[in-house]
């Protein structure tokens, strides 16, 4: 079994899923890319609990895939992304309350909190509509997303992306925390949004000074 270590830390990565209620039951999924298109995903239909690292799929350049259980049914949508941004290294997808009621009402998250600014890069997009597991949803994401580390999937959820599991998992939790303050602002009727200027200044000391401007690490 190759990459036994990164395998655990993916099971580790969707076990926190369910523990922070960023997800229930067996939706949401997990990939980390292990070379140029080639990537580990966690499987359709397993309880996270129950996985273990035989159950984490392999994942060829051309979609076929390696493993005693079929991947996530949302194949599609990293794949899409790995394709198309070769910085991402790890890509986690939540179907989390409070980001979901944004993706929902197919609305931005704006940049309100500085960890959002840092850790994202700006505001959260939502996609136009598409059904799951399909390429059109696929490409909408890697559209929308840009160069952002997170996305909204309408009437779905988010995705994170990051240089490996631990960024994508934070910018996961960071859009949560953000969308429930947010949600919980626009009671006290005022929403403060802080400007492109700062939002590239915090994202710029985020990557530079607070990551030490360390480059990304591939997985191989």
């Amino acid at each position: 079994m190759q990459n036994p270590e990164l395998r655990k830390e993916i099971i580790k990565t969707a076990r926190k899923l369910s523990v922070l209620g960023l997800t229930t039951a067996t939706w949401g999924n997990v990939s980390v890319r292990t070379g140029e298109d080639k990537f580990l995903i966690t499987p359709s239909g397993i309880d996270y609990e129950a996985l273990q690292p035989e159950d984490i799929v392999k994942v060829n350049p051309d979609l076929s895939f390696e493993g005693r259980r079929k991947p996530s049914t949302e194949l599609k949508l990293h794949a899409e992304i790995y394709r198309n941004k070769k910085n991402v290294k790890a890509v986690v997808h939540t179907h989390s309350t409070f980001a979901c009621a944004f993706a929902i009402a197919g609305e931005s998250l704006p940049p309100v909190l500085e960890e959002l600014a840092q850790v994202v890069g700006g505001s959260v997009d939502c996609t136009a509509y598409a059904k799951a597991g399909t390429w059109e949803l696929a490409e909408k994401a890697v559209k929308t997303l840009g160069n952002k580390k997170g996305v909204f999937l309408a009437n779905h959820g988010t995705v994170g992306v990051g240089r490996n599991l631990k960024e994508a998992f934070k910018v996961c939790v960071v859009v949560e925390r953000t969308a429930k303050a947010t949600i919980f602002c626009r009671v006290l009727g005022k929403i403060n949004v802080i400007s492109e200027d700062d939002v590239a200044e915090l994202r710029k000391f985020y990557t530079e000074e607070y990551q030490g401007g360390k480059p990304s690490i591939t997985h191989d």
